[in-house]
């Protein structure tokens, strides 16, 4: 319950993946063609050639099935609230929302550079901005964040890199690039609470 009564900012975000899920999955069930093309999933001809540049953002909200949404969702409602109470709500939507931003257009980058011209789509960019900016807040908070250790948040964000390179249809620029920025971001956004230490009362 603490996440939902101290984290609003990651409940908010997941609804907006949920609700958008629930609206092209019905949309396109009824045979709508192309639901997701049409609803800002990212591509990088269409992003250069018809400056359809808002795809940057709308594609961090649209996944591709019940299983990308409920992988996403999971790490976004463990690993958000924990910045998001740390970090505070505005600094913590700007760092998901930039993460996932950057790492879109890193992927982006990644596209032209490799010439491969694949349609993506997933909050996973952003999520893993989230990660790295619970590894350095983990390392400034000297190893110790609300039972977040340094050592256990390096340790998640190689398997879920690992996890990515081992798997197919996986953005993994996306996904070096969300931690990275994510990390950064948190060098700029993140300051680190002063200890309030208790003083005895005397006569």
């Amino acid at each position: 319950m603490e996440t939902f009564h101290r984290s609003p900012v990651t409940i908010f975000l997941m609804g907006v993946n949920i609700v958008a899920f629930l609206i092209t999955d019905v949309l396109g069930g009824i045979g709508t063609e192309n639901v997701l093309m049409k609803a800002g999933v990212m591509i990088v001809p269409d992003m250069i050639a018809k400056k359809e540049y808002y795809r940057l953002l709308t594609s961090i909200f649209l996944h591709y099935g019940m299983a990308h949404l409920g992988n996403n969702m999971l790490l976004l409602f463990v690993l958000g609230g924990y910045l998001e109470r740390t970090m505070g709500a505005g600094r913590y939507l700007l760092l998901y929302l930039t993460g996932g931003i950057g790492a879109n257009i890193l992927s982006c980058l990644w596209d032209v550079r490799s010439g491969l011209w694949v349609e993506s789509a997933g909050a996973s960019g952003a999520v893993f901005a989230v990660m790295g900016g619970l590894c350095y807040v983990a390392v400034v908070d000297k190893g110790q964040l609300q039972g977040l250790t340094a050592k256990k948040m390096t340790l998640m964000a190689v398997l879920a890199l690992y996890v990515g390179y081992t798997s197919q249809g996986v953005d993994n620029a996306a996904h070096v690039g969300g931690l990275v920025l994510g990390f950064c971001l948190a060098v700029l956004l993140y300051r680190k609470k002063p200890i309030v230490r208790g003083r005895a009362a005397g006569l």
